[in-house]
C-alpha cells in the first residue's frame, strides 16, 4: 500500500492532467500551493515535441504554477539532450517536426540541413509534405542516425483523434526498412532525466499522467510510482486492469492530491 511518506517528489504530465487545450482541468493554482505545502518537489515531463521549453514556461506560470525551466521536460528536450550525449560537439539533422522543436534542437548546439545529416528526428509536424517524407527515409537509408521523440500514434482533437508523431514514425520505417529509436515515454529516459533534475529516487517519486501505455508503462519502466487520472485518455476499467496495478486512481489531479495528503 502506498502510503504519503514513501512520496518525495512528483513527475507530472501536462496535456490531460494540468489542462486540455488552453482550459485548466482543476483549479491548479490551489492544487500547486497544497503541493508545496506537502513539502513535494516536481518536474513536468511531455511527449508533446511541438513546443519550446519557453512556451510551457510561460503557460505554466500563467496558470499560477511556480516552476523553472530545469522541471520542464519535453521529448525533444529530451531527445536533444540525447544526441548532445552522442555528440557533444553538435552538427546537424533533418527535421520532421513543428518549428518550436527544430528551436529546442538549436538550443542544444544542433543545426538543421538536407545533406549529411547525424540523425533524421520525427515528431509531430502538423505542416509535412509528403517529400519531406520521402527525404526522411532517403537520409535513413544512407547511414543517418533514426530517432523519434514519441511513439504517440493519435493525439486528441474536438470529437476525434489525430494523426500523431507514432503515425508518421511508421510512415518512414516503413519506406526506410529502419526502425526507429524511441527517446519519449514510455521509454525511461525522460523519467530519468525528470529524477536527476529532482535529486529523487524512483521509489519515491510518484509520475502521473492520463496515458496507461505512455505515462503509466514509462513510469513503471523507470520504477517509480504510478498515479492515473481519469481526466484525459484512459478510462478507470483500464486503469484497473492495467498490468502491473497502478498505484493510484482518481478522477483528476486535484483529486489525486487529496488522496496522497490523506493517506
Amino acid at each position: 500500500m502506498m502510503i504519503k511518506k514513501d512520496i518525495k517528489a512528483l513527475i507530472l504530465d501536462m496535456d490531460g492532467v494540468l489542462w486540455r487545450a488552453y482550459h485548466p482541468i482543476v483549479d491548479l493554482k490551489k492544487v500547486f500551493l497544497k503541493i508545496k505545502e506537502m513539502g513535494l518537489k516536481y518536474a513536468f515531463a511531455t511527449n508533446n515535441s511541438t513546443k519550446h521549453i519557453s512556451t510551457y514556461l510561460d503557460k505554466l506560470n500563467n496558470f499560477g504554477i511556480p516552476v523553472t525551466e530545469g522541471q520542464i521536460i519535453t521529448s525533444s528536450i529530451a531527445t536533444a539532450q540525447k544526441l548532445r550525449n552522442e555528440f557533444p560537439e553538435g552538427g546537424s539533422v533533418f527535421i520532421v517536426g513543428e518549428k518550436e522543436m527544430a528551436r529546442t534542437f538549436s538550443d542544444f548546439g544542433f543545426s538543421e540541413a538536407e545533406e549529411n545529416a547525424l540523425a533524421v528526428v520525427v515528431g509531430l509536424d502538423l505542416q509535412l509534405e509528403y517529400e519531406k517524407m520521402a527525404k526522411a527515409a532517403t537520409l535513413i537509408r544512407n547511414g543517418a542516425k533514426f530517432i523519434g521523440t514519441n511513439p504517440d500514434l493519435t493525439f486528441p482533437i474536438p470529437g476525434s483523434f489525430a494523426p500523431g508523431a507514432g503515425s508518421f514514425l511508421a510512415f518512414i520505417e516503413a519506406a526506410s526498412g529502419v526502425k526507429p529509436e524511441i527517446v519519449g515515454k514510455p521509454q525511461p529516459e525522460m523519467f530519468k532525466q525528470a529524477l536527476t533534475q529532482l535529486d529523487s529516487q524512483a521509489g519515491e517519486t510518484l509520475v502521473i499522467g492520463d496515458r496507461l501505455e505512455t505515462d503509466i508503462l514509462g513510469g513503471q519502466t523507470a520504477g517509480c510510482l504510478t498515479g492515473l487520472v481519469l481526466s484525459g485518455v484512459s478510462d478507470r476499467e483500464s486503469g484497473e486492469n492495467w498490468t502491473p496495478k497502478v498505484d493510484i486512481i482518481a478522477e483528476n489531479l486535484d483529486d489525486m492530491i487529496d488522496m496522497i495528503s490523506n493517506d
